[in-house]
């Protein structure tokens, strides 16, 4: 990688792919699931290498519910099987690790391990991985006001106090409300669309859109996709 180039504090990824490339290969679906297990853990390594401090990954998305039970059974068994074996590593690498998304819809084993690799790495400051799963960006809103709704009707006294509020105020209501909004988003295989994901965060990201399938996509297509970035002019409306 370029030397002095500027660093993205927040790199999101929609991970897309994974079923293709098991299609050309004439593999069942989730074997390109397990193999997108690796490109995770590639892009884990290259955002501690270069200096990210937030990486976010799109892993199943509230839509993602209407797949085949099976795919879907799959999907959930492989997350929780990840959890189980990357504890250690994401421990002795100072890795903090949460899950945001739309939690009652998961079922209570995989909320418990969840749970617990959160807690156990929740002191770690190296690189902040986030997983967004049965998340889409129209609930995060959504919940998100009716949160402000229940506090407006709950302490009348602060109704102008909660009306004026801004941008920056309903931050707080949504999911992510401790993590900053993404720098980079990154999607591979080739779609060029948001898919419902981190509408409000997303508002002034840089995006970046890759031919890669997942599987394909490790440490070369990271640093890559950060050098990308750092040739970008971000202006947020302003004129320079």
């Amino acid at each position: 990688m370029e030397e002095n180039i500027r660093i993205p504090s927040h790199v999101s990824i929609i991970m897309d792919g994974n079923g293709r490339w098991a299609q050309k290969r004439g593999l069942h679906r989730s074997a390109g699931h397990v193999e997108g297990v690796e490109s995770v853990r590639a892009c884990i390594e290259a955002a501690v290498e270069t200096g990210v401090k937030y990486l976010s990954l799109y892993a199943f998305s509230e839509e993602n519910w209407n797949r085949p039970e099976s795919e879907v059974s799959d999907l959930m068994n492989l997350m929780a099987k990840s959890m189980l074996n990357e504890l250690s590593a994401m421990l002795g690498n100072g890795i903090r690790f949460i899950v945001l998304g739309h939690r009652s819809r998961l079922d209570a084993e995989l909320n418990a391990r969840i749970d617990e690799c959160m807690e156990r790495t929740k002191d770690n400051d190296r690189l902040t991985l986030v997983v967004f799963l049965s998340y889409s960006g129209k609930w995060d809103i959504l919940q998100a006001a009716k949160r402000f709704a229940v506090e407006l009707a709950d302490h009348p006294e602060r109704r102008e106090e909660l009306l004026s509020c801004g941008p920056e105020i309903f931050d707080g209501y949504l999911v992510t409300k401790d993590i900053p909004d993404p720098d980079l988003i990154i999607r591979t295989s080739g779609e060029m669309r948001m898919s419902n994901y981190l509408l409000w965060q997303g508002a002034y990201s840089e995006l970046l859109f890759t031919d890669v399938l997942w599987p394909d996509f490790r440490k070369d297509e990271f640093r890559k996709a950060v050098e990308a970035y750092s040739k970008r002019d971000r202006r947020y409306g302003k004129v320079k």
